[in-house]
């Protein structure tokens, strides 16, 4: 895990990576930069904290990587604590209690960092106006932002953009560039085979180790871009009708492509496993990537349940074309938005060419998402959330673990999952069950490397 070093004598935190050396007696750890701002440290001008990837560590309940998931979602940008808390079924205060436990920071402490810290980024990387970085970062105003940001960073915003180097600015062709920062090693390859192999044709597109979608904010269509950028960076370029709540996108990519993910104690803890142990070890940057469009992925592994995978593309693709809402203009094979529940719900499916058992189970899906009694989202509980999607007629067990594993959700473990069941078997496993709480809390890491594992052995 990234742990941060703050030097009691300086007053300053750093990076692991920092090459500032203070005697080990006037250090303190903290697992978040938000957890060392609170207990009143500043980030250091030499190695940018802020610009780490950072994670909440594997001994953290799940309820409070749901909360913070909720977080990043932005739960707090326009909402309180009791709202947090109401969402995840406790009180605020029992909340507060379980962050200052597990994260030594109360809830609207991260979420407040949160937002400094992007805005930071930005204030680096692009050229935006001040005014336009407090909002697309998800500050209230510009009063609350200049706050939050002396505060922080004991500067104004003006004053730290003065302080960018040089190398900082990301110059784009158009749109707006963003670093992705991760913890090494990352498996670029491994993501983005993952991702083409699931591509929705005409919403999705993977050329020249480039990743592209299309998006929609408001009603109003956007295009997103991923690429390989420095050494501990993926390069996200946002093409937007509008950069207020961008942050809320940043978070979103981050998680499509699994930066927010640190395999570090995965690889630690399963290098030794006779299992998936030599898998992991070969490929310790591996990771499962997240979903952009949770209802997409959903029906992605709905469809897929009755055909294999290149199928099951053909299927959404198709969907796409007669229901999804068409973006001219736009290159590299992206033609539309992906269609929402409430288009679903209501359409004749057949009319794009679905099997009936396939079109049932696609349109029960969206009738129950759009009512709200489904929330894809990362704030239910895995088990929760599989039992919820079972629930709907035409949906297995497989799939809804395979939208948990989509979602985040890092105990997911979509063992019937065709390359997943290939991948064991190679293996000598017949019965993953009692080997799968083994896994926990990496199972949906190990899914991540079995179905890397299974694809190879289908290519040959």
């Amino acid at each position: 895990m990234t742990t941060f070093r703050a030097v009691v004598t300086t007053g300053i935190y750093c990076r692991p990576e920092c090459p500032a050396r203070p005697l080990a007696e006037n250090v303190r750890t903290f697992e978040l930069a938000a957890t060392a701002e609170a207990a009143g440290y500043r980030a250091c001008l030499r190695c940018r904290p802020y610009r780490a990837a950072g994670a909440v560590g594997p001994e953290a309940p799940e309820l409070v990587c749901r909360a913070v998931r909720l977080i990043l979602d932005g739960v707090l940008d326009g909402g309180t604590e009791a709202t947090l808390g109401a969402r995840l079924g406790m009180s605020p205060r029992h909340l507060r209690r379980l962050f200052h436990d597990h994260l030594g920071v109360t809830p609207d402490q991260l979420a407040r960092s949160r937002r400094a810290h992007f805005a930071r980024r930005l204030l680096d990387d692009s050229e935006l106006a001040v005014a336009d970085v407090a909002f697309a970062s998800g500050f209230g105003s510009l009063r609350q932002f200049n706050r939050e940001m002396r505060q922080v960073f004991h500067a104004s915003p003006s004053e730290l953009r003065l302080r960018r180097r040089r190398a900082d600015r990301l110059a784009a062709d158009g749109g707006l560039a963003m670093r992705l920062p991760f913890r090494p090693p990352f498996d670029w390859e491994g993501v983005l085979g993952y991702l083409a192999a699931r591509a929705v044709p005409g919403v999705e597109s993977v050329h020249d180790g480039v990743y592209r979608r299309t998006i929609g904010l408001d009603g109003q269509p956007g295009v997103l871009e991923v690429h390989p950028g420095e050494q501990d960076s993926l390069v996200l370029r946002a093409h937007l009708p509008f950069w207020e709540g961008l942050i809320h996108v940043v978070e979103r990519a981050s998680r499509m492509v699994a930066v927010d993910v640190e395999t570090g104690p995965a690889v630690e803890a399963l290098s030794g496993d006779p299992v998936v142990g030599a898998l992991v070890a070969a490929r310790p940057g591996l990771r499962a990537p997240g979903a952009w469009g949770e209802f997409e992925v959903a029906v992605h592994a709905v469809v897929a349940q009755y055909g294999d995978l290149p199928t099951a593309r053909s299927w959404t693709g198709a969907l796409v074309r007669r229901f999804g809402p068409p973006v001219p203009g736009l290159t590299h094979g992206l033609t539309h938005l992906f269609p929402s529940a409430e288009v679903l719900a209501g359409a004749d499916l057949a009319e794009a060419g679905l099997p009936a058992r396939a079109a049932d189970a696609v349109r029960r899906l969206a009738r129950h998402v759009a009512a709200g009694d489904v929330v894809l989202d990362g704030g239910a509980a895995t088990a929760d959330l599989v039992s919820g999607l079972t629930a709907v007629e035409g949906i297995g067990e497989g799939a809804a673990e395979q939208i948990a594993l989509r979602l985040g959700h890092r105990d997911a473990f979509p063992a019937a999952d065709p390359f997943v069941g290939r991948a064991l078997r190679n293996l000598g496993v017949t019965d993953p069950a009692p080997l799968a709480d083994g896994w926990w809390p990496w199972r949906a890491i190990v899914a991540a490397h079995l179905t890397a594992h299974g694809s190879a052995l289908v290519r040959g």
